[in-house]
């Protein structure tokens, strides 16, 4: 029996492991911007270094800002209504519109500039998953613009 196979029995005892639950009565709201009807909850943020995870709640009517989530690679779950996520392969490209409806997934590559959209009279729920310990969000001006400043 070599070392290796061990590995697998060992690791558990060496490093302990211990599940984490978060309840939706303790998801913190954070807004996109001071006065964004874009909503950002934090769900499970900073417990490990390879991804986190967060609910995005965009009221009706509302849009978010060109941004992209510089290395992070992100996964959306749509939960509820139907939204729509305009994407942008590049500089020189024109966005798309993809609709989002409840049970769909969507994958977002790292840098690739996006935007969030609501078209309808009710709130639009998307679960998020980043492949980093907390999210990184970076506002543009613009499709292909300069990073915003921070208010």
């Amino acid at each position: 029996m070599s070392f290796m196979s061990l590995i697998p029995d060992i690791l558990p005892m060496i490093l302990p492991s211990q599940v984490l639950i978060t309840k939706a009565r303790d998801l913190e709201a954070q807004r996109a911007g001071n006065d964004s009807p874009m909503i950002r909850q934090g769900a499970i943020i900073g417990k490990t270094d390879k991804m986190c995870a967060s609910v995005m709640i965009a009221k009706p009517r509302c849009s978010s800002a060109v941004h992209h989530h510089g290395e992070q690679d992100t996964i959306i779950y749509a939960a509820s209504g139907k939204g729509i996520l305009v994407t942008s392969a590049g500089a020189n490209s024109t966005p798309k519109k993809h609709e989002l409806s409840p049970g769909d997934f969507a994958f977002v590559p790292p840098w690739t500039e996006h935007q969030e959209i609501n078209e309808t009279d009710a709130d639009v729920v998307w679960i998020l998953i980043r492949s980093g310990p907390e999210p990184v969000v970076v506002y543009l001006t613009d499709w292909g613009g300069d990073q915003a400043k921070a208010d």
